[in-house]
Parts: structure tokens; C-alpha cells; sequence
């Protein structure tokens, strides 16, 4: 698997309505922007099989895209779902975190994402341990 940018995992895993209203409070620090995509469309899901770990094509999965620039630097984003808005505040956050502007607060906007993401993860793994069944006491 290719290594990703920690931000962007997190980011693309945010609570939406707080990754917009954080994403507002730096629209004004990055001054003039370009949009060169705003667009949703299905991308293929490739897992990788655990016993003979051959790639292949679970379905389709419907993501968002926002591809910003300003000046000679560029903010991505890309979501799960139809959700324009999001994509482009994720868009938004990492153009700024890439010029600086309010790097430090963003980063921690990033971190705090990251730090409710796995306690959500571990929340799950929890309830999904409490109901595993030992075969061999059969």
C-alpha cells in the first residue's frame, strides 16, 4: 500500500459539519483561489485478499473531489459520499496547512480529528470483541 498524508487521512474521516466551520475561519487568510475540480464521481475500492494477498476490485464507491490552488501551491480533498462542501473545506484546510497560514492550528484541528477517529475505532473494537465466539470451546 502507498503511504498517505496523515492530515489528509484524518481530514477525509472528519465530522463534516465541523470540517466546514473550521474550514470558514481560514477562507479569508488564503485570499484568491482557483478551483480546478469540484466534482463527485464512483472510484473503484481495491482490498487486498489476506490469504494469497492478490489486489483486487471490491465495488465502486461514491467520493467527492476538490482540487483548489493559490499562488503556486495546491489543497486536495476527497470524501466518501456526495458532499462537495466537505471536500472543498478539506481542500481548503490543506492548502493552508501547505502555505502556512494558521499551519499550527490546523495541524492540531488535524490531530484532534485523528484522536476521536480512534477512539471511535476502538469503541467499535470493543463491541465487535464482546461478541467473538470461541470455536474450539464447541
Amino acid at each position: 500500500m502507498a503511504d498517505t498524508d496523515p492530515h489528509l487521512d484524518a481530514l477525509a474521516k472528519a465530522d463534516p459539519t465541523k470540517l466546514k466551520q473550521f474550514a470558514e475561519t481560514l477562507i479569508g487568510d488564503l485570499g484568491d483561489i482557483e478551483v480546478l475540480h469540484s466534482r463527485t464521481g464512483l472510484v473503484m475500492l481495491p482490498m487486498r485478499d489476506t490469504a494469497q494477498g492478490t489486489v483486487f476490485h471490491l465495488g465502486e464507491v461514491l467520493v467527492s473531489e476538490a482540487h483548489i490552488r493559490a499562488d503556486a501551491q495546491e489543497g486536495y480533498g476527497l470524501r466518501r459520499g456526495h458532499d462537495l462542501e466537505a471536500s472543498m473545506a478539506m481542500a481548503l484546510i490543506d492548502l493552508a496547512i501547505k502555505r502556512g497560514i494558521q499551519a499550527d492550528i490546523c495541524t492540531k484541528f488535524c490531530e484532534a480529528a485523528r484522536h476521536t477517529q480512534s477512539a471511535q475505532d476502538d469503541a467499535t473494537l470493543r463491541r465487535v470483541e464482546a461478541t467473538r465466539v470461541n470455536m474450539e470451546t464447541f
